[in-house]
Parts: C-alpha cells; sequence; structure tokens
C-alpha cells in the first residue's frame, strides 16, 4: 500500500511551478539536488539564489523517521513542545534494542522481554501524536523506509544518519538529531546551510563479482571520511540508471561514511520497477506525470563541471570488488591488492567471523547474489570455516527470500540467520569468542567498522565489502583469498572455484509477508495516557537546560583534550549503553569513556584538578559540576563524525560542559551541539590545539557580542603563569545564538508554543 498519498499529491501538484520560480532565481539549469531543496523551500516559491556552504536556509520537510534508540529522546522532547498531533507524518522503528546471540525467534522474544517498557512507551506516545509505529521484528528503518515511505523528490529526516538510504529511490533523505526531528514535528521549518554538490558521474555497467557497495566503497577511498562534509552527492549517467533501486539505496546509505549531508540518484526505470514491485504503483504513476523534474536537466550533466563543486568519474566497466578497512570505512582496498595489504600490515589472516545483512545490504537482490555463492559451496562440497550470520533488512524481505528458498541454503553452509534488526552493526551482538580482547579478523556487508563498534573488542580488525565477497571470504576462511582468482580445496581434496555471483533485483513472484510488523496510531490519541515511572532506569523526563548567565566564561577547566578520531561512538557508546537511551542521567555515564587522553595516551582517565587524581572521564566531569566548575572538551579533525545520536551532545550539556573546541565538526554532531544550546567552537589555526595543556584555566571571551562571522576569543592559564589567548570560529547564525542565550532550541519552542 501506499501510505500518505494525499500529501505526496500536494508535493507533486507545486512542482513544476516550485521548479521554475527556482530557475527564474538562480538564473540558470538545474541540477537533481537544487530542484527538491528549492520545491522544499519553507517559504515556498524561491525568489533568490542560494550560497552554497554559505547560506542558511528553512526547508518544510515531507516526513520524519525515527529509529527506537533515537526516538526516545526525540518524543521526550517532543512531548514538551505541546503540540496535540505531529504536523508531518512521522514513523518510528524498533530496530535498534535487539541485541544478536541465538538466531532470529529467540532473540527477538528476548528484545520484547527486556525491552517492554520502552516499547510500551514508543507505542504509547506514538498512539497519543498520531505517529505510525512498526514493531520490534518489524525491519530496520531504512529499509522499511524504502520500502514503504520513500517517493521521488521528496524530503525527509530522520534521527539515525543512514536515513540517506531513501536517495535510493531520488528522495533528499537527510540524518539529524532529535531536537532536529521534534522541531518539524511541531510543524516549524527545518534549517540547513545549503549544501555544497558533488557530482558522481557513473558510466559502464557492473558484471561479474562487482556490485553497487563497491561504488561506495570507491567513493569512500577517494573522498575520505570527511570529504562529503557540507555536501549533497549526486549520482547521475549511464551507469546510475542500470543500477536497482535497491543497489542505489545501498550507496547512498553508506554514503553518510563520507560525510555527505545525504546523497541521491534521479528517478529512473528501476525506482519505477521497485516502486510498482513494493505495491505503490499509484506513486510511480504520479512521479512519471513530473518526471522531467525528477532528475537533473540536461545541461547539468553535459558540462558537470559547471554545474557541480567536484565532479568525481566512475567507469563501472572497470570497477573492482573492494574490501575497506580495518578500523575506518575510507581505507579502501580493491581486491587485486588486498591480500598484499593484510600481509604487510600483520593483519589477522584468518577470518573469525563474517556478516551480510544490515540497513545497506539487506535487499532481495543482496540476499539473492549472497545465496548464489552459498549455493555453490554446497554443490561444490565446500563448508564455510568462519562463522555465518544474516541479518534480513525487512520482515517482508525476510518472508520473501524463506519462500523462494534463500534461507534455507544460507543455513546449509551453517549460516545463522538473525532477527531483522541492526544487531551487530550497532554492537548489538553478543558474539561466541572464548577470548573477547584477542586480536582478530570479521568482514561484514555494514557500513561502520570503527574499533569496538561491532563487538566492544578494540583489537577486532573488521572489514567492509559486499554480500557476496563477505560470504566468498567466510567460507575460505582467509583474507588473503581472492574469489575472482584464487581455489578452495573441498571436502574431497579437489580443487574448485567460486562462479560468479547470480542475483534477482525484484523476486519473480513478488513480494509478500504475513505481518508487516506497522501498527497504525489512534483516530483520537487526545485521551491516551503516557506514563513514565519517575523510578525507572531507561526512561526520564526532561528538565530544561538553563538558559546562558549574559556573561563571558572564565574558570573553565579542561575535562579533556581529545587525540585522534572521536567519533559519536568515542563520545556516547551504544552497545550495552543503548538500554539508557531514554534515560539522560544514566546514559551520561558513558560520556566521552572511549575517547583517548591526549596527555596519558589512555580511554576514560583524565585528570581532576580538584584532586590531582586520574578517574573516569563521567565521574571527574559529575565533580566538576557539584561544585560550580564549568569544562571545556577539546578535539581533534571531523569531531563527532558517524551516528546521528544527539545523546553525544546531550551529555557534554547535562553535566555541564560548557564548549566543545576542534579543529573540526561532523556536520550532525556540530548542529546538535548547537540545538542543545552547547557553545561549538573551531581553532581559526588548528595549531592552536598544541597549546592547550593539561591544568589550563580557561575563558571565552566575545560572547556578549555574539554574532554572525564574528570571531570569538580563548584564552588558556597555564599552571606557570604564562598565557596563551587565540581567535576561534564558529559558525552560529542570528537564530543559532538565540538558541545558545536560551540554554537549547527547545526552550523557544516551548515558549512559542506557550
Amino acid at each position: 500500500m501506499a501510505f500518505d498519498l494525499d500529501m505526496i499529491k500536494k508535493v507533486y501538484d507545486r512542482y513544476s511551478a516550485r521548479v521554475a520560480a527556482a530557475r527564474t532565481a538562480t538564473g540558470k539549469p538545474l541540477t537533481l539536488t537544487e530542484k527538491i531543496l528549492y520545491a522544499h523551500l519553507s517559504e515556498g516559491d524561491a525568489h533568490k539564489a542560494y550560497g552554497r556552504g554559505t547560506d542558511y536556509v528553512d526547508f518544510a520537510p515531507d516526513r520524519v523517521a525515527m529509529q527506537d534508540a533515537t526516538a526516545q529522546m526525540a518524543l521526550l522532547q517532543f512531548m514538551q513542545a505541546g503540540r496535540p498531533q505531529v504536523a508531518v507524518p512521522s514513523t518510528v522503528h524498533c530496530d535498534h534494542l535487539i541485541q544478536a546471540k541465538i538466531g532470529a525467534d529467540t532473540d527477538l522474544q528476548t528484545a520484547k522481554d527486556v525491552n517492554k517498557e520502552v516499547y510500551d512507551f514508543l507505542a504509547s506516545v506514538s498512539d497519543k501524536y498520531g505517529i505510525g509505529f512498526w514493531k520490534p521484528g518489524a525491519g530496520i528503518i531504512h529499509q522499511v523506509v524504502l520500502e514503504n515511505y520513500a517517493f521521488p523528490g521528496g524530503m525527509m529526516i530522520g534521527t539515525d544518519s543512514h536515513t540517506p538510504n531513501a536517495g535510493g529511490l531520488g528522495m533528499i533523505a537527510i540524518g539529524v538529531g532529535g531536537a532536529d526531528a521534534c522541531d518539524v514535528m511541531a510543524g516549524l521549518p527545518w534549517e540547513l546551510k545549503f549544501p555544497k554538490l558533488i557530482g558522481v558521474h557513473l558510466t559502464g555497467k557492473l558484471s561479474g563479482w562487482t556490485s553497487a557497495k563497491d561504488v561506495i566503497l570507491r567513493v569512500a577511498g577517494i573522498l575520505t571520511v570527511k570529504g562529503g562534509t557540507g555536501a549533497i552527492v549526486e549520482y547521475f549517467g549511464e551507469g546510475a540508471r542500470s543500477l536497482s533501486a535497491t543497489g542505489k539505496g545501498t550507496i547512498c546509505n553508506m554514503g553518510a561514511e563520507i560525510g555527505a549531508t545525504t546523497s541521491i540518484f534521479g528517478y529512473d526505470d528501476k525506482a519505477a520497477e521497485y516502486l510498482r514491485g513494493t505495491k505503490r504503483a499509484d506513486i510511480a504513476a504520479l512521479a512519471d506525470t513530473i518526471k522531467e523534474h525528477l532528475t537533473g536537466d540536461a545541461e547539468v550533466y553535459a558540462n558537470p563541471e559547471l554545474y557541480f563543486d567536484q565532479v568525481i568519474e566512475i567507469n563501472l566497466d572497470e570497477l573492482e570488488p573492494h574490501v575497506n578497512g580495518p578500523f575506518t570505512p575510507d581505507l579502501a582496498w580493491p581486491i587485486s591488492k588486498f591480500a598484499k595489504a593484510v600481509k604487510e600490515n600483520g593483519w589477522p589472516v584468518e577470518l573469525e567471523v563474517g556478516l551480510i545483512g544490515s540497513c545497506t545490504n539487506s535487499s532481495y537482490e543482496d540476499i539473492t547474489r549472497a545465496a548464489s555463492i552459498a549455493q555453490q559451496a554446497i554443490d561444490k562440497h565446500l563448508k564455510a570455516k568462519a562463522e555465518y550470520t544474516i541479518t534480513p533488512g525487512s520482515e517482508q524481505v525476510r518472508y520473501t527470500v524463506e519462500r523462494d528458498g534463500y534461507l534455507n541454503t544460507f543455513e546449509q553452509i551453517g549460516g545463522v540467520v538473525l532477527a531483522n534488526a541492526c544487531g551487530p552493526c550497532i554492537g548489538q551482538w553478543a558474539r561466541h569468542t572464548d577470548d573477547p580482547t584477542r586480536k582478530n579478523s570479521i568482514i561484514t556487508s555494514f557500513n561502520r567498522n570503527f574499533a569496538k563498534r561491532q563487538d566492544g573488542n578494540p583489537n577486532t580488525h573488521a572489514f567492509v565489502a559486499s554480500p557476496e565477497i563477505v560470504t566468498a571470504f567466510a567460507i575460505a576462511g582467509d583474507l588473503t583469498f581472492n574469489p575472482l582468482t584464487d581455489t578452495l580445496t573441498n571436502e574431497n581434496g579437489e580443487q574448485v572455484k567460486l562462479d560468479e555471483p547470480q542475483g534477482i533485483e525484484m523476486p519473480i513472484k513478488g513480494y509478500a509477508v504475513e505481518d508487516a510488523g506497522y501498527q497504525a496510531p489512534a483516530e483520537d490519541g487526545s485521551s491516551v495516557e503516557v506514563k513514565v515511572d519517575p523510578k525507572s532506569a531507561r526512561l526520564q523526563l526532561l528538565d530544561p537546560f538553563p538558559a546562558w548567565e549574559g556573561t563571558d566564561l572564565s574558570g573553565l577547566r579542561l575535562l579533556i583534550k581529545a587525540k585522534g578520531k572521536c567519533t559519536t561512538d568515542h563520545i556516547s557508546m551504544a552497545g550495552p549503553w543503548l538500554k539508557f537511551r531514554g534515560h539522560l542521567d544514566n546514559i551520561s555515564n558513558n560520556m566521552l569513556i572511549g575517547a583517548i587522553n591526549y596527555f596519558n595516551g589512555n580511554a576514560d582517565s583524565v585528570k581532576n584538578e580538584l584532586t590531582g587524581e586520574y578517574g573516569p572521564v563521567p565521574a571527574t566531569q559529575r565533580d566538576y559540576k557539584a561544585h560550580g566548575i564549568g569544562t571545556v572538551v577539546v578535539g581533534d579533525e571531523n569531531y563527532g563524525e558517524g551516528s546521528s545520536r544527539e545523546h553525544a551532545a546531550m551529555e557534554p550539556r547535562h553535566l555541564g560542559v560548557r564548549a566543545i573546541l576542534v579543529k573540526s565538526f561532523a556536520r550532525i554532531h556540530e548542529t546538535n551541539l548547537k540545538k542543545q544550546g552547547m557553545l561549538a567552537i573551531t581553532f581559526a589555526d588548528p595549531a592552536d590545539y598544541e597549546k592547550v595543556q593539561e591544568d589550563d584555566t580557561i575563558s571565552i571571551k566575545g560572547l556578549t557580542e555574539f554574532a554572525p562571522g564574528k570571531q570569538l576569543t580563548v584564552v588558556l592559564h597555564h599552571k606557570d603563569g604564562t598565557t596563551d589567548a587565540f581567535a576561534v570560529n564558529h559558525t552560529y547564525n542570528a537564530q543559532q545564538i538565540e538558541w545558545f542565550k536560551a540554554g537549547g532550541a527547545l526552550n523557544i519552542i516551548r515558549r512559542q508554543m506557550a
């Protein structure tokens, strides 16, 4: 069925006029990205051209999606907004809190029991405020959105960094923090700095072992984890049109790993086929009526360097399968060079586990290509030498691939089918191991591979590849194996070679499902009561953060000077901490426990200037807060990359950190800090990072004249009596400065609704 068809009709009815106005305002042909952005201006028709990377713009997204871990805080904030119902179609998806341990049925039932309090809370809030609720087991948010809600030319935000998955169907879909979602659900405009544009021109056509996953693995190698920051990546060309809709979704999904605001493909025959195949032929028919607006103008693609800030050329005929990692998703290795890299770097050759699925690669096409390799293992008398797990993306995909026999194929080579949930991808994995600290290798078809992310072991070398490459490696059990060229010894002592994978984009018999897991909200939620037990360890109603005191900041202490990569996983870990995502005070006990202290090279060990002793970061910060002392966190490049989790911004705010001073920020995290009333500033000269000493007392001057584009000054008062003063930059606009002064954006919403 097509959800929210009336809303989609309204979006399409205005498209021609909005695109025409944008062409007039800009005076040039338009990229697809620009058409969608200008068609969703909060003000209506465009009256001027916006500067890429400079102008903040208010947008009106068509819908909001939230996963269960982030939805808790988003909805706790929304409950304070004073609205009787959400202003735009919104959904909650229960996918993050299911731990992978034994298998799908057992793990799902355990999750329902363990998380009953949270699921009941989310279901009741959804009921009350008119939000669609997808029950645990229904599937991973991004796959469910692609199957049910994504539509060409639309715009949505989601409280998960991999929301861009919907770009596979031509939708601008952007990951945000819960406060942003709260704004849109409350009917307020959503603010975004008008993005720069990166064009990726795909020529040729995929064949053999190469898949859509290899496109984004290659792009990650080119752009690195921060190369897409502040930009939208638009894919075009004959190669783009040749890819399946779900393959495009894979590419857009993992675009989060290059820091991109989002990624997108144009509407084409593959998108229409997928819409019809997922029982949304009416949306395909509507999209066909404005098809010329759902792709970039011909002039743009004929001369892309005139219209994009950067253009990347990739020939799919020549693209090799890639394996990326370890420890970062942008360390890209063509399969022909991977074995040599494994040997030269001393990475563990023996593969312990291969894991396929996740929101990135769990489509019908992915499953069938991987299953074709598994079937060869059966036929050629090979056994999988590594553990092997399969995570379907949704109940619809799971039911269909089971019907068509593919799950049985995996089970015959020893594969374990996990619940339709995030599971190991986000650290919800009770891994079977005799030594949880051993140096080892795993390979996944997931999107991220930061240290400790999957299993909590800093010595796990996690690599990322396509599901079919992962399956081949799991059969070989050896990371120096190249499935394109090498042979394996089977049970009969024979040398056998794996043939190229074969896949099916869309199920021949169509998709099927008995219970997709959707629960519609109450027609009238006014009488629904949302209960939060004040004694709960997992849910806590929020208190407003205090407003700025109106003065410059002085007497601040350094909490931690973080060295190197500091992702949102370092700032607010997932895994076992997910259970506290609805309780701000309890989850704050994981604040920055993964960050490496510049001064001693250790994690979760900082000097408490009140006692002179070293201790855990959260406990040290709580001691400063108890004594009324504010602190500063200092960080390196691309601080806060990774997940959209706003807890990484709310925890420092809650515990009394006053400012985050870094070389550069990842987009979502910087926005989350601003939304919570935190001061997010960057070194004007990155070399000033070296001036920060462990025993410094810190002042921040210029806040009484805080203004857009005007630098602030940081003064370091060193223990030896000397000082260092230097300029710091910020990207606050006038509205964001008001968030800072009010103590957070939500405080302003409360006032407006009151």
